[in-house]
């Protein structure tokens, strides 16, 4: 290469070679690396199949820093926590005094702080940056949320101004946040703001279909009509657009097919600790991400609603046996449920191990092993 990059990239899962294609298409050539190798030659056909973008990868760490103009920029995007610690490990070894890397990962603050003050007594800056979009974004405009040394954010300020979204009544996407961790500390509470109109969101979907009994049709029109005024936003926007998407493999709509659990990061529950720490009352994030604790814990609400349903049933076969007097034997009944009946389940073993150690037993919430299932699975319930 005849002449060096004015910065690198390291971590090319897909968040970074989207950021790295963003950089490479607005005007400014790039170097790469990947502890994987097959990452970065995946990477650089990309560029090359993509307009030919000024893309420059390298197998190993030294090779990639030295190909770097200085003072060198080198963003990286790899998973928050000791990896952080051990790419810059990596990397600074072959920096110098004056050089710089950023973070550009969903990182807790305080790491941040501390990987800047370490950074320091190499002599060399440090920036922790927020980047808000996903995917989409880094490849073609995401908000971007610097914070740490502005000396470093300087280095790069006309990098981040073309490579954020344009926003035409506001301009870039970009600014420099603040000092220490600050970026990542508002990319964190961006998120759990983010949590808190996703819940709402959800709350108001399920009011209007199991309430008010709206078709997907009408949910669209409603949306759709609410992204027109002061509401008006991505997620409504996408929402709205939700309602009428078709089932691929499966009549009707996609909406109705998706399985009722969520994930999460760690941002939603930074946010709700860090609120609490600071006395800050922030109830609609702090609900969201309740839910989506419950929303995780599909299988053991699962469980937890079949006892219960059992629970009823044999709880009505067993009042009709005392009130005729029949001396029903539950267990029994469970065990030649065992075959051909619709009911048939491995769980009904369950069920019959409880009469069988009580005959007696009034109800299944009081048998020692489901009471102490249930009390393990009621928060998920």
């Amino acid at each position: 290469m005849a002449t060096p990059t004015r910065n690198g990239l390291a971590g090319l899962a897909v968040m970074g070679q989207n950021l790295a294609l963003n950089i490479a298409e607005k005007g400014f050539p790039i170097s790469v690396y990947n502890r994987s190798t097959s990452k970065v030659d995946e990477t650089v056909e990309r560029a090359k199949k993509e307009r030919n973008l000024p893309f420059y990868g390298f197998h190993d760490p030294e090779s990639f820093v030295l190909s770097i103009q200085k003072p060198r920029v080198i963003i990286i995007l790899v998973k928050v926590g000791l990896p952080v610690d051990q790419t810059i490990k990596t990397l600074s070894a072959f920096m110098e005094k004056g050089d710089c890397i950023i973070d550009g990962g969903n990182e807790w603050y305080e790491n941040t702080e501390r990987r800047e003050k370490e950074i320091a007594e190499l002599g060399q800056l440090y920036l922790g940056m927020g980047v808000s979009g996903g995917e989409e974004g880094a490849r073609n405009g995401p908000s971007l949320m610097p914070g740490g040394s502005f000396e470093a954010f300087k280095y790069i300020e006309d990098i981040l101004l073309k490579v954020a979204t344009q926003v035409s009544d506001s301009g870039p996407c970009v600014t420099y946040i603040g000092k220490g961790g600050s970026g990542n500390f508002v990319k964190m509470v961006h998120n759990g703001i983010e949590y808190g109109d996703m819940q709402l969101i959800a709350e108001v979907y399920d009011v209007l279909r199991s309430v008010g009994k709206l078709s997907n049709d009408e949910l669209h029109q409603v949306f759709s009509e609410w992204n027109k005024g002061e509401v008006l936003s991505f997620l409504i926007e996408i929402t709205a657009d939700i309602f009428r998407v078709k089932a691929d493999k499966a009549d009707g709509y996609l909406v109705d097919k998706v399985l009722d659990k969520t994930g999460m990061k760690a941002t939603g529950k930074w946010t709700v600790q860090q609120a609490a720490e600071l006395s800050v009352a922030a109830p609609t994030i702090a609900a969201s991400l309740d839910s989506r604790f419950l929303s995780g814990l599909k299988d053991e609400r699962a469980q937890a609603a079949k006892v219960f349903e059992s629970n009823g049933g044999m709880n009505l076969i067993r009042a009709k046996s005392v009130e005729k007097g029949w001396d029903l034997k539950l267990g029994e009944l469970a065990r030649i449920w065992k075959g051909v009946c619709i009911i048939r389940a491995i769980f009904l073993d369950r069920i019959k191990g409880a009469y069988d150690r009580n005959p007696d037993l009034a109800n299944l919430l009081v048998d020692e092993e489901f009471a102490k299932e249930m009390v393990e699975r009621q928060s998920a319930w």
